[in-house]
């Protein structure tokens, strides 16, 4: 096992997919919004090509690769995060089916091919770079969660860019930012299409967005049901229970 593993680093389980993934406390670990968005995204299941953005250590690639077999591709900016994702793909033997690039989502157009893509998965920085918010944290976790070199517009940007004419962009972020998102969206031609709020429990406010939109889609939006977290008592509800571990 340590062939694999590098400094404080474990190998957890995704336990819905049957896989294994290298997280580190000090460097990444992913979050339920990476498990909600690549549940949430529409993927065609026999072929396509994907393109997740600020992929981390690769979890929403690992995750897409359960739903599709279609090629994903995964680009990150951190060499650390990006060596990650690269040996939990070699260790779950998805060469074949995933690939890493390290990059910059703004310049990825251009290297990658511009309108080549079926699908564009995002789960981008949330706070701006200004805010107070987490900023004594590494800056491996501060890149991640901050607009340090990436900004929601540029996000939606060049996912758009990425996308062919009626391809799929699908984000997670916080409600807040939602007049944002949909005003950018709509600037770079990406048509919203559908929304779920999620929420921690019953009677709390939302705190999670998933939005998916269609290049050049003509207007249709629609909200799904809340999709809520934890029951009164603290325990996962079903719906996410099985997002996590599976049908029992």
């Amino acid at each position: 096992m340590e062939e694999w593993l590098k400094d404080d680093e474990r190998l957890d389980y995704l336990l819905a997919e049957n896989l294994r993934i290298i997280q580190s406390p000090s460097v990444f670990s992913f979050s339920l919004d990476a498990v909600l968005l690549s549940k949430f995204v529409n993927v065609p299941h026999h072929k396509g090509k994907m393109v997740d953005l600020c992929s981390g250590n690769g979890v929403i690639p690992l995750f897409l690769s359960a739903r599709t077999k279609g090629h994903i591709t995964g680009v990150e900016i951190q060499p650390r995060l990006f060596d990650m994702a690269e040996r939990s793909i070699r260790y779950n033997q998805l060469e074949g089916q995933i690939q890493m690039v390290l990059g910059d989502v703004k310049e990825i157009p251009q290297q990658l091919g511009i309108e080549k893509y079926d699908v564009v998965t995002c789960n981008p920085p949330y706070f701006l770079a200004h805010e107070a918010s987490d900023r004594n944290i590494s800056e491996h976790h501060a890149i991640a969660r901050h607009e340090l070199y990436l900004t929601l517009e540029e996000a939606i940007q060049s996912a758009s860019r990425l996308l062919k004419q009626g391809g799929k962009a699908a984000f997670v972020h916080r409600p807040g930012r939602l007049l944002d998102i949909v005003t950018a969206m709509r600037a770079n031609r990406l048509e919203p299409k559908r929304i779920q709020f999620v929420y921690p429990k019953e009677g709390k406010e939302a705190n999670t967005l998933l939005i998916e939109g269609i290049k050049d889609g003509k207007p249709d939006l629609k909200i799904l049901p809340p999709l809520y977290v934890y029951k009164e008592d603290n325990e996962y509800t079903a719906e996410v229970s099985e997002l996590l571990y599976g049908k029992e």
